[in-house]
């Protein structure tokens, strides 16, 4: 009788395994991806791709809808540079959507602002052109050909792009300080805006002076007899107005130092378009502070230190 139920234990012992090893395997299988369609297709992946594989949806919110604020800022070689540009990005980094036009002074990119730039964290544009050594006599305006190559970027970027293209060009230059409440300001500009800008032209600060929302004339130091008596950085163009006006370029030929800004803003408004901002420009919202002329007297120029650092 044992031998009878041992025999059969072992003929139904082999099936016993097998159905226990088919449930182990159907039980521990993970689901396959489900699959989507590429976009557009592609060849040789039969037009699919995993699901989680496609590029993320762009964010959508308030912050997608503000117009986009352009800085075109002009760099050139010297002991205080990047310190310059760290204090810039450090401001531009908590400002929304805002793209950083940065210009060298210089035939090629230099590695110290290539750096600068891969490191920066924030969308930038890095360019250069080289000031003609006939125009880097003291008192002829300065920056002209850096200025004009962002501005020659900005159209070709955006002259194959649908209408409408809500954008504001701004021109910061490195050696200012700037309140985060101007970016706001500027942001809503129309055509050209225009506001206080603090410690320039031997004062406090220079204005427009404003009556009944309107600019009628300009608080100044200097040359009060200037079509536009406003420092570079104290207006901001609509990006439409730019794209409206493709010939209009900062001029060499017969343009006078301080001149600049006026023969800019003449190809492209008048005075009685401008629009106030900073409460009706009653508050400075940036200054030409200007880094200090740094010392260094004491720098070697023998048994220098064992290793290089960037500055």
């Amino acid at each position: 009788m044992k031998s009878l139920l041992f025999s059969r234990f072992l003929l139904l012992l082999p099936w016993v395994l097998i159905v226990i090893i088919v449930l182990d395997i159907d039980s521990s299988r993970a689901p396959l991806p489900a699959l989507a369609p590429a976009a557009g297709g592609g060849s040789g992946s039969g037009g699919t791709r995993p699901a989680a594989a496609r590029a993320p949806t762009p964010r959508r919110g308030p912050e997608a809808a503000l117009p986009t604020i352009y800085a075109i800022t002009p760099t050139y070689s010297r002991p205080v540079q990047k310190a310059e540009l760290t204090r810039l990005a450090n401001t531009f980094r908590q400002v929304a959507r805002l793209h950083w036009i940065l210009v060298e002074d210089a035939a090629a990119r230099s590695e110290l602002v290539s750096r600068f730039v891969a490191g920066a964290g924030l969308p930038c544009t890095h360019l250069h052109v080289p000031t003609p050594r006939r125009y880097k006599r003291p008192g002829l305006p300065r920056a002209t050909e850096q200025r004009n190559a962002g501005l020659a970027w900005l159209r070709q970027r955006h002259q194959h792009l649908p209408p409408p293209q809500p954008g504001v060009l701004f021109f910061a230059d490195d050696d200012n300080t700037y309140s985060l409440e101007l970016f706001q300001e500027m942001r809503t500009t129309r055509k050209v805006s225009v506001w206080p800008v603090g410690l320039v032209g031997g004062r406090r600060y220079e204005r427009p002076v404003v009556e009944n929302g309107k600019v009628v004339g300009w608080y100044t130091g200097w040359r009060a007899d200037r079509p536009f008596a406003i420092d570079m950085a104290g207006f901001a163009v609509s990006l439409q107005v730019i794209l409206s006006h493709p010939k209009a370029v900062f001029k060499r030929r017969g343009s006078q130092p301080g001149m600049q800004e006026s023969d800019f803003l003449k190809q492209i408004t008048t005075v009685e378009e401008l629009e106030p901002k900073a409460n009706n420009c009653t508050k400075v919202l940036v200054w030409h502070t200007r880094t200090e002329k740094v010392n260094l007297a004491n720098e070697p120029k023998y048994h220098l230190d064992t290793v290089s650092i960037e500055v």
